[in-house]
């Protein structure tokens, strides 16, 4: 299709500065390899003025620990651990003036945990969507157990979430380092499992390709980078790098941190910008669309369309006798707006554009199918029948004829008893078109009177029966379910990881997969509970039913001592 070749508006040509990024540096590595310990060591670097900390998850003490680093110079940004108190964070932190004229470096500690942070959430979404569809299965026990998926909906959601965090990153005026764990899975050939292992960052997949460098640190004091973008230092791309007494400031040096420009340059994409342009063309077809029909002002036809064809199409498309709604919204998604739109019509119902004709093809089908739908017995049908026969009450065939038909006023005929000398009725033009009087409706033998005013309810449309309450299997059911889950969270804070950590996949599995899972995991916490000394709860948890419905009584005085992390 062909589209403009006039440029639309003025641009300004510049020329490149040569000056690279602030970068945006992701340090992974397995758990205890010195990822934090070099972060706050680089904070030392006379490169930054002052470096904002941001923990993330159950590493939070790492960051108070390692102040006594020589020469680490940072503050800890504090945040209740939800998803938009990290965000605010991270906008107060890039807020921060610079310190002694140096721009500021902020650590985000670490990507990992607010991946599964952001993971547990649509999780949490996906439950109750399953505990609505319970709710609302009107007993339909087989329900209960049906896993709780995570659609790709709900994962579009959570990418859109870490996209705004990225988005703040590209803000901050300094270097930015992220940290994230690192784990070794089983590596494949042709989707197909191998012998050999591999190293796998934990978070969002595309993560890698958001930063400037990438430095693995596979053990204490032995680092590598796999990935960076820099004309300062010699590298070889695809070749795994090694770096000799790594540091973070000489890994700035290495980036060109020291010429970097003030601001990132980054062009970002609008998506937005086409839900402007749909509503700039869905204007553009409204002066057609919305013209009277005693005078209208429609735009020319098109030469692949004419009116008489457009007529013909809209009146096959009703007289589908599988799905002529479907039918017609085909005709529209074929043609398209803009084309029908520019195409005039003449039918029964008047003078209007195709589209228009079109829309009124669909409420006339569609409000046939409504009333169908109202008489849901055969008697319904027959009182029907009865009023059809009154004076004035007929029936009418379909909107859309395949040759121009002109509006005249009801003549009334002989079936009609008692209209012999009555006023002919204007027409209406919104009104539905009269009958055809080749195709008058069915005589009746039975008299208008005959149908009494106690039957005309039968011909509106059912009204919708109310949701059935829960039976107490299905209430049994999710009271369980939540008792399991409030155990996972406190089997999960006395093991130090989060929730996600914890249960991984079991967190949508069945409620029998879940009951068990946790029953295997208490050995593990009892494990823990005794040697910090407390024997009574672990021997109370370990006699504990499953469920236990007093599991967050049980657990309450010894999470709120302040052993536990919250």
């Amino acid at each position: 299709m062909p589209g403009l070749l006039a440029p639309q508006r003025e641009r300004t040509f510049r020329k490149p500065t040569g000056r690279p990024n602030p970068p945006i540096i992701l340090i992974t590595g397995a758990d205890k390899s010195g990822k934090r310990y070099e972060a706050a060591r680089g904070s030392s670097s006379d490169l930054v003025g002052m470096t904002y900390w941001i923990g993330i998850g159950g590493s939070q003490g790492a960051a108070d620990y390692y102040g006594r680093i020589e020469g680490a110079r940072y503050e800890i940004v504090p945040h209740d651990g939800s998803y938009q108190e990290i965000l605010d964070a991270i906008r107060c932190a890039i807020a921060r003036p610079p310190v002694n004229g140096k721009p500021n470096m902020l650590v985000l500690d670490d990507v990992t945990s607010l991946w599964d942070l952001l993971s547990d959430e649509q999780a949490l979404v996906a439950r109750e969507r399953a505990a609505r569809r319970v709710r609302d299965s009107r007993g339909r026990l087989s329900l209960i157990d049906e896993p709780a998926v995570v659609d790709h909906g709900l994962w579009q959601d959570a990418k859109d979430r870490w996209g705004e965090v990225l988005w703040l990153l590209r803000r901050h005026s300094g270097p930015t380092l992220l940290i994230a764990r690192q784990e070794v899975v089983t590596a494949y050939e042709n989707d197909k499992p191998t012998r050999y292992t591999t190293r796998k960052i934990k978070a969002e997949k595309n993560l890698s390709s958001a930063v400037d460098a990438t430095v693995e640190l596979r053990a204490l004091g032995e680092a590598y980078l796999t990935g960076g973008r820099t004309l300062h230092w010699e590298i070889k791309p695809g070749e795994t790098q090694p770096l000799t007494d790594f540091s973070i400031d000489k890994l700035l040096r290495y980036l060109g941190f020291q010429e970097a420009a003030d601001t990132r340059s980054t062009n970002e994409l609008r998506p937005d910008a086409y839900l402007s342009e749909l509503g700039r063309s869905t204007e553009a077809a409204q002066p057609a669309t919305q013209a009277p029909v005693a005078a209208p002002q429609v735009a020319p036809s098109t030469p692949g369309l004419t009116g008489e064809q457009a007529v013909a199409i809209i009146g096959a498309a009703l007289k589908n006798e599988t799905d002529p709604v479907a039918a017609l919204e085909d005709v529209r998604e074929e043609w398209g707006r803009r084309t029908l739109a520019r195409v005039s019509t003449e039918t029964s119902l008047g003078v209007m554009n195709a589209d228009d004709l079109l829309t009124r093809s669909l409420a006339i089908v569609k409000a046939k199918k409504t009333n169908s739908n109202g008489s849901g017995s055969d008697s319904g049908g027959s009182n029907r029948e009865k009023r059809d026969a009154k004076p004035g009450h007929q029936s009418h065939p379909s909107a859309v004829t395949s040759s121009p038909t002109p509006v005249g006023p009801h003549t009334p005929t002989a079936e009609e008893p008692g209209q012999a000398g009555a006023r002919p009725e204007e027409p209406d033009a919104a009104a539905p078109p009269p009958p055809d009087p080749d195709n008058p409706p069915p005589p009746t033998d039975e008299r208008p009177e005959d149908t009494s005013a106690a039957e005309e309810p039968q011909d509106r449309p059912q009204q919708p029966l109310p949701a059935r309450r829960m039976t107490k299997a299905q209430r049994d059911a999710e009271r369980a379910r939540e008792v399991l889950m409030a155990e996972a969270v406190i089997q999960a804070r006395v093991l130090f990881v989060t929730v996600g950590e914890h249960l991984g996949p079991k967190s949508v599995a069945p409620m029998a997969e879940l009951r068990n899972f946790l029953q295997e995991q208490r050995s593990a916490v009892i494990e823990v509970l005794e040697k910090e000394g407390q024997t009574e709860l672990a021997d109370s948890y370990r006699n504990a039913r499953v469920p236990e419905l007093r599991i967050a009584e049980m657990f309450a005085p010894y999470l709120n001592q302040g052993a536990r992390p919250t």
